[in-house]
């Protein structure tokens, strides 16, 4: 099979685990996102999709028969044809601190950076007094922000860290609910050919990634709202986490909620923080 894959250090390191996990031989083939080119072009297109879109034309146009992402840099409404065919056995879905050992460890006042909206909202209603500031970059590039001292500590995946084998460079963060995705790969392929990779999949991981991903879709949320979701295997069901917060920290809601079909898990939690104002926090 020819898997396509961005270019990145992590989306290579990604896609090679994934492959890892299918019989035989396959080809990997790297693709330029409009995400990857950055500027204007980039920032005109809404959402996830130009983390996706070029592989998503790849693979209706038969240049490649399946695609690798980070489940969370997937839209939550997939274009026509296309299907998220496997998820691997998750990694850690958790945020990680670099730079402290903790939050309580940082000095009032410190600076942490994140590009995540999401991370800034919780940050803030955790520790109003920490100066959140906007630090892009992929992983390697952000830490080495750290080391001359562009921020105090940092926030970043911890799957990402592990999959680099950075993983000893931050303190996993129990405080911060998950993008929805985090720690997940998604292994997409044209509708109906499913089976190219059936052997990556992992049910707990897949249950729990279709209950985070019915939540967002039935918030409206995108990359651009301050909201985490967290499903995990609960005896024969799910436990789903949620958060939705502004940006500014000032406001937020939370709920936690069990079920045993993923997407209903999903629906109801969304609907319920709406009913308890979610929109409203998020200012909408």
């Amino acid at each position: 099979m020819r898997i396509g894959t961005r270019g990145s250090a992590l989306a290579l390191a990604q896609a090679r685990q994934a492959v890892a996990l299918l019989p035989g031989e396959h080809e990997l083939v790297e693709i330029v996102t409009t995400g990857d080119r950055g500027g204007v072009a980039a920032n005109a297109i809404t959402d996830k999709e130009r983390w996706v879109r070029e592989l998503d034309a790849a693979l209706l146009d038969g240049r490649i028969d399946a695609a690798v992402h980070s489940a969370k840099d997937v839209p939550a409404e997939l274009p026509d044809g296309i299907t998220i065919a496997a998820v691997p056995p998750r990694a850690d879905p958790r945020d990680a601190l670099c730079g402290a050992p903790g939050l309580g460890a940082l000095r009032e006042g410190a600076r942490v950076g994140t590009a995540s909206l999401r991370r800034a909202a919780q940050l803030r209603a955790l520790r109003p007094d920490l100066e959140v500031v906007e630090l892009r970059g992929n992983v390697d590039s952000r830490l080495r922000k750290l080391a001359v001292g562009e921020a105090d500590a940092i926030v970043l995946a911890a799957a990402g860290l592990a999959r680099l084998g950075r993983g000893g460079e931050g303190v996993a963060m129990d405080e911060l609910v998950p993008a929805s995705g985090q720690g997940c790969l998604a292994l997409t392929t044209r509708t109906g050919e499913e089976l190219l990779v059936a052997g990556a999949r992992d049910d707990e991981a897949e249950r729990a990634l279709l209950a985070e991903r019915a939540f967002v879709r039935a918030l409206r949320a995108d990359c651009e709202t301050p909201v985490g979701a967290y499903a995990k295997v609960a005896g024969t069901g799910l436990f789903l986490t949620a958060f939705a917060g502004a940006e500014d920290g000032s406001a937020w809601v939370r709920d936690e909620l069990d079920g045993d079909e993923p997407e209903a898990l999903g629906g109801e939690v969304a609907r319920r923080l709406l009913a308890a104002g979610a929109n409203e926090v998020l200012g909408r």
